[in-house]
């Protein structure tokens, strides 16, 4: 029998950084966990992958156990492999940011006895996370900051129908810095991939606004990754 060198024997974990906004805030899901060695702290929605799945499988699986989600976006984005990031030993985690849509979802139980409870906690507002789960939030919110810029993520987070404030709002807290109004409207109605409906806000005590939808197939058929949504 053949053995494998003991650094081939190293631990992989999951962990997640899930993004959603509501209210003006961009807010991020954290579980607080009932394990040592960081029990009663907060951290990322994360655990342990099974040697008999794959690190997307572990990924989708991980979520709906400590969060009920299924089916939402979710992309992988850095592998934290540092030395002593772990109390208990050698374990490197695959890290993925996702995002959803808060409507229907702001209350959320977890299934399985590793996390007592799952709460948003605005970025502006994050508690001492255990293990190195700052760094990896810290991490993954650069990530989108980039990606925003060119790439449609943040018809992921607003409701299925927005207005054209709500979508400026979400880049502006996203970039944390203010854009342009006529100038934002302009470029982003300018690409033809929003769908103007007849339909306005309602229960609301201002002027309503006119609803929009991402049409997702006119973005995948014409631009894929060629879009620049946040510069004046």
């Amino acid at each position: 029998m053949t053995y494998l060198p003991i650094y081939l024997n190293s631990i992989f974990s999951v962990d997640c950084v899930i993004f959603g906004f509501d209210e003006g805030e961009l807010k991020i899901l954290l579980i607080e966990k009932n394990e040592e060695p960081y029990k009663d702290w907060f951290a990322l929605p994360g655990h342990l992958v099974n040697k008999d799945e794959s690190i997307d499988a572990a990924a989708e699986r991980i979520l709906y156990e400590l969060t009920g989600l299924k089916g939402i976006y979710m992309e992988q984005f850095y592998t934290f492999g540092e030395l002593g990031r772990h109390p208990q030993g050698r374990i490197i985690t695959v890290a993925y940011f996702a995002m959803i849509r808060l409507q229907g979802n702001k209350e959320l139980q977890p299934i399985t006895n590793s996390a007592k409870k799952a709460s948003w906690v605005s970025i502006k507002e994050i508690p001492e996370l255990a293990f190195d789960h700052q760094k990896i939030f810290e991490k993954g919110f650069e990530k989108i900051k980039n990606k925003i810029s060119y790439q449609p993520l943040a018809f992921e987070l607003l409701p299925e129908k927005f207005t054209l404030t709500q979508l400026q709002n979400l880049y502006e807290v996203i970039l944390n810095k203010k854009l342009d109004k006529r100038n934002f409207r302009k470029k982003i109605l300018a690409y033809g991939i929003l769908k103007e409906l007849d339909e306005k806000q309602k229960g609301v005590s201002y002027r309503a606004a006119k609803l929009y939808k991402f049409d997702r197939r006119k973005y995948s058929k014409y631009f894929q990754n060629e879009l620049s949504f946040s510069k004046d």
